[in-house]
């Protein structure tokens, strides 16, 4: 069961997700970089609440992450970053090419990278065809590969000179789990660098160490990111 009562605070961001998925990953490390109070419901995939009717009524695909604010219910994490970044500026280009940039990065990242997250989810979760495997890890690791020659002019991120932007987290926030595929970021010396600096950021936690198993609630953090 999942409590989908909306917060008695209309401007309380409630975020609704799985403890093993990237893409409830995104808008998390989104809302730790940026220090917002929030509160976590948690989907246990596991036991199939996501098929519920209660959740159903939340996200109609039956999938994670959702978010609830101000009355809206948003899903798709691309999306959430998206209304994220729009409704609090943080991680937001400062021009409207930028903007832009970062949203052409998330359309991308949905098309290409999500391949990294198959090939982890083949191998750590679901046993298929060899030859299934060779045909998604080539497709992964491209996609990696060029993020690594977008890294490689001596920039620090995708799309900000200054700051990371919705398109660093949206990238990562699927790519995190590459090595649960067997994948070593070690090949890629610029996206290694910038994974780096994604690391080095006030607030910034992996997977495992900040989504909680449980429902949480998470107040507002001392740092933010600069806009």
């Amino acid at each position: 069961m999942v409590n989908i009562a909306e917060a008695e605070d209309p401007e309380r961001l409630v975020l609704y997700g799985s403890f093993t998925s990237s893409s409830t990953y995104k808008p998390m490390l989104f809302l730790a970089l940026a220090g917002l109070p929030f509160s976590f419901r948690t989907v246990n995939l596991k036991t199939g609440v996501q098929t519920s009717p209660e959740y159903l009524a939340v996200n109609r695909y039956g999938q994670v992450p959702a978010l609830r604010h101000r009355g809206l219910t948003l899903v798709q994490s691309n999306v959430i970053l998206d209304y994220l970044a729009r409704t609090t500026d943080h991680s937001e280009g400062r021009s409207e090419q930028a903007r832009w940039a970062a949203r052409e990065w998330l359309s991308w990242e949905a098309d290409a990278i999500t391949n990294v997250a198959k090939v982890r989810h083949y191998r750590r979760f679901r046993a298929v065809d060899p030859a299934v495997m060779a045909y998604f890890l080539p497709l992964a690791e491209a996609a990696l590969g060029y993020v690594d020659r977008t890294l490689s002019d001596g920039r620090d991120w995708l799309c900000r000179e200054d700051a990371p932007s919705i398109a660093d987290i949206g990238c990562w926030g699927r790519m995190v789990f590459m090595a649960e595929g067997g994948i070593e970021i070690a090949r890629w010396p610029h996206l290694q660098r910038w994974t780096r600096r994604l690391a080095a950021l006030p607030g910034f936690a992996l997977p495992y160490d900040l989504i909680p198993r449980k429902n949480a609630e998470f107040e507002a953090g001392a740092l933010h990111l600069p806009r």
